[in-house]
């Protein structure tokens, strides 16, 4: 009968209650109302346990309490630019031995988040004034090469630009298509911080457009030109801030640039100011909504339809 179930749950309920008043005796469970170090979890395995040894059933628990969940002074690979930037910019206001942990913390986040990545380019079209893709290298954090591979142009090669380039009509004969190319380098860029020099080059050879919030362009900021001691305004080429900061030469001799050499040294020139540069970076990017462009279940195959390719640029292409 709804009577005898009452009384049985009651006496139920009584050595729960009793159970609960011994271990608290014990020092096995905290008294209600003032949990202390001991989280409920462990309170509740011993209230088990002591349930178990007297041959009775413990009462059912449906809901087990959560622990208080404790947040990681380290980033992880999924976190925003802009929580990049912040994290940056409270680290770097801790005072002495930040810049320890910045790189500590950030160790977490940066192989997987960060990469740097040069472009070396040919002419094609009339008298080869059009610039088109023929090598892609992309590095990571530490400046290991994760592709490096000669993309074969869409229109002819004019001129091959050897002297800057590096690129031989050699090359050309294990080079991959673009489309080929350029679908493996945005797998890779996608959801990415790319840093590089002059970057806008090596996008316009991509056919590609990256968020700005996610780029890092080496010859645009000012933090590294009043480090060499150059004026802000100036266009500082990689191999003179390469020589003054990094005291190392690059691009030199006839056989043309390296781009995984670039590439590296744009990382380093990076990593060489980037609590500073993360610091400006927190103050001055407004924080950007969602886009199709970064979804990670976007497809990178859609970076190139019409709807992601700036308004102005398309009427101008009419």
């Amino acid at each position: 009968s709804p009577q005898g179930r009452g009384k049985k749950k009651s006496r139920k309920h009584q050595r729960f209650m009793e159970r609960r008043a011994l271990l608290e005796q014990k020092g096995l469970l905290s008294p209600r109302g003032r949990l202390g170090s001991q989280t409920p979890e462990v309170g509740l395995v011993a209230l088990t346990a002591l349930t178990e040894a007297n041959g009775t059933t413990a009462p059912r628990c449906d809901k087990v309490p959560k622990p208080r969940r404790i947040v990681s002074a380290s980033l992880s690979p999924s976190a925003s630019p802009d929580s990049i930037a912040r994290h940056h910019s409270v680290l770097l206001s801790q005072g002495n031995g930040s810049s320890k942990r910045v790189r500590t913390s950030s160790l977490v986040l940066r192989p997987g988040k960060y990469v740097a990545i040069d472009c070396e380019m040919v002419g094609t079209g009339p008298q080869g004034r059009l610039s088109e893709l023929a090598r892609c290298s992309v590095v990571n954090y530490e400046g290991d090469v994760i592709y490096d591979k000669y993309v074969q142009p869409e229109l002819p090669i004019v001129d091959y630009r050897t002297r800057w380039s590096g690129i031989t009509k050699q090359h050309m004969k294990n080079a991959i298509p673009f489309k080929a190319a350029q679908a493996e380098i945005l797998k890779i860029l996608k959801d990415k911080i790319v840093v590089g020099h002059a970057i806008h080059n090596d996008f316009q050879a991509l056919k590609y457009f990256h968020p700005k919030d996610r780029t890092r362009d080496t010859s645009q900021i000012h933090v590294l030109k009043k480090r060499a001691g150059l004026p802000v305004r100036a266009n500082v080429s990689l191999k003179n801030l390469a020589r003054h900061l990094l005291h190392k030469k690059i691009q030199v001799g006839c056989k043309g640039h390296s781009s995984v050499e670039d590439a590296q040294t744009a990382m380093e020139l990076y990593r060489l100011v980037e609590v500073q540069w993360e610091k400006e970076l927190a103050h001055s990017l407004p924080p950007r909504p969602p886009s199709p462009v970064t979804d990670p279940t976007a497809d990178s195959s859609q970076y190139l339809d019409d709807q992601y390719w700036p308004t102005e640029l398309m009427a101008s292409g009419l």
